[in-house]
């Protein structure tokens, strides 16, 4: 959906688009290239909410995803493969009902038919990822976070749009109870599948085993999908909880109540910072962010320690690499005739051993070493003292000298 303003109506008034759902045809908005619509309806309707805006000449509106509705008329061409939606084996015993309590059942993982749907939910190199931020994180990542820990294929969240239907996507423990009228969040697309794992089996059951006095956020369920009273949303971790290095032309996110989708700033790779987007009308969606100033053009993240970097080679050369997807792997530089594609690509990150626990080694300072748990469990919890800094994020200091088994690893990337 466009924030920039309206002109003559909605772009279902321009554009002819509509959408068949609930046996009704309503005029529509498409979101995420088809995953999700926005429906709106001059008349009062069941799960319809009253949101006018200006510019828009029909009150009631409702956003749907892409499997809730059953035609769609006057949808342009895809210019873009779309992502694979969730598949649900059906049948007379088994319904959507049941998958979705399955779903929320800890231990259901291995039901045959649970299983089925979850492994439907495919990342492939390009598809789109979104990880829903506080004010807190979004000042951290656009001063030089980078992606880590749960997230989502926006293919499966497209339709969640205001901050009370995304606080079932945060991770930072306070779910929407801050007090604010905004939510972020974080868009990239993913450069290969093997960086990213799903929460469930042995790997992971010590995330379930966490008392809620040593986490943030919802408990893992351990069956793969979002804790939900209402909404089947496959979830996925970065693999070891690992940070990954920021794609070319990420982008940072507002959603505040009116459900318009805001892009605050975009990823400049080269420059190593966050060229801000966003217009003055809505500036006032960064007057939150902690250590922001909303009339901020870019802010550099150049000086911020990295934990992880993408590498390249090029004629048996190693450089700096930049994910410019779906374009691939190219050599980070300033000007554009040496940004040439890499014949090799690989990610770059440092592991460690501290009492037993393997661990992340993101910085270094004055001899102390910063560790993530790569499989955080009640054991390893207590065994280092991390602390939950995000849902499945558990971080401590440790003394470098006590640090074992120190090493940089590249996990290679194929190239097609």
């Amino acid at each position: 959906m466009s924030v920039t303003p309206r002109a003559n109506g909605t772009a279902s008034e321009r554009t002819g688009l509509h959408v068949t759902y609930d046996g009704r045809v309503h005029p529509a908005e498409e979101i995420a290239r088809g995953a999700a619509y926005e429906l709106f309806s001059a008349d009062e309707a069941p799960g319809f909410e009253w949101a006018p805006r200006p510019g828009v000449p029909l009150p009631w509106r409702k956003f749907v995803h892409v499997t809730e509705v059953t035609a769609v008329h006057g949808a342009a061409e895809p210019v873009e493969e779309a992502d694979a939606p969730l598949l649900v084996p059906l049948h007379r015993e088994r319904g959507w009902p049941q998958v979705h309590q399955l779903s929320q059942q800890p231990g259901a993982a291995a039901d045959p038919m649970l299983a089925a749907v979850r492994v439907s939910a495919v990342i492939r190199p390009g598809t789109r990822m979104v990880k829903v931020l506080s004010a807190r994180q979004l000042s951290g990542y656009v001063r030089g976070w980078l992606p880590h820990g749960f997230c989502y294929r926006e293919h499966d969240v497209a339709h969640l749009r205001t901050p009370a239907a995304m606080a079932v996507l945060r991770g930072d423990g306070e779910g929407g109870r801050d007090g604010t009228d905004v939510t972020y969040a974080l868009r990239w697309r993913a450069v290969h599948p093997a960086d990213y794992d799903v929460p469930v089996g042995a790997a992971h059951r010590g995330l379930t085993t966490l008392p809620p006095r040593d986490r943030l956020g919802p408990p893992v369920l351990g069956t793969g999908f979002v804790p939900s009273n209402a909404q089947l949303i496959p979830e996925f971790v970065t693999r070891d909880f690992a940070d990954l290095p920021m794609p070319a032309n990420a982008t940072l996110l507002a959603y505040p109540a009116e459900g318009v989708e805001v892009v605050l700033y975009s990823y400049q790779a080269e420059q190593r910072g966050w060229l801000r987007m966003v217009g003055p009308q809505w500036r006032h969606l960064l007057a939150a962010v902690p250590g922001l100033s909303p009339d901020q053009e870019y802010v550099p993240t150049g000086d911020a320690p990295r934990s992880t970097q993408l590498v390249g080679s090029y004629n048996g050369a190693e450089y700096e690499a930049v994910a410019d997807l779906p374009g691939g792997f190219r050599v980070l530089a300033m000007t554009r005739a040496a940004r040439y594609p890499v014949d090799a690509a690989a990610r770059r990150l440092r592991h460690g051993t501290w009492r037993g626990v393997p661990c992340l080694v993101l910085r270094e300072e004055a001899g102390w070493l910063r560790l993530r748990l790569r499989r955080p469990d009640p054991d390893a919890v207590l065994a280092t003292g991390a602390q939950c800094h995000e849902r499945g994020v558990y971080e401590a200091w440790a003394p470098g000298a006590e640090v074992t088994d120190d090493r940089v690893v590249d996990l290679p990337y194929p190239l097609a």
